[in-house]
């Protein structure tokens, strides 16, 4: 008696179901990583504004703190350094602007005070604001 074997193909297959999941958790840790590197560490509580505008281009960032302390790039500056410091960071990028974040208790004459420095640097500035909820 003759018997007739069906010839097993073996197939490689690659299960993917839990490639998913691999994806999903990758991403959430890349999502994690990159807030946790914001280039504006310094804590510094920002006065309020309705109307917000993003901007694409290289800014410079200036910190001011309720304690009247300077940071330049996450740099900490003193107050009469802070002209030559802002000059070297607009030499080295052309066309930057410079991010003011003060801390919303200071008075008025402490941003005319870093505007006028601006205004000698003929830099373009902006004042950082956290959107009215």
């Amino acid at each position: 008696m003759i018997t007739i074997r069906k010839k097993k193909d073996f197939t490689a297959e690659v299960f993917t179901s839990s490639m998913n999941d691999i994806m999903f958790f990758l991403m959430l840790f890349f999502i994690i990583i990159s807030t946790l590197l914001n280039p504006s560490m310094i804590r510094v509580s920002l006065p309020r504004s309705g109307y917000s505008q993003t901007i694409q281009q290289k800014e410079i960032n200036l910190t001011m703190t309720k304690e009247k302390i300077y940071y330049v790039n996450n740099t900490q500056v003193p107050f009469e350094a802070l002209e030559t410091q802002l000059r070297k960071e607009l030499t080295r990028y052309p066309g930057a602007f410079i991010m003011l974040r003060f801390d919303n208790t200071l008075t008025v004459q402490d941003l005319v005070n870093v505007l006028s420095l601006g205004n000698k640097l003929n830099a373009k500035m902006i004042i950082a604001t956290a959107k009215i909820r």
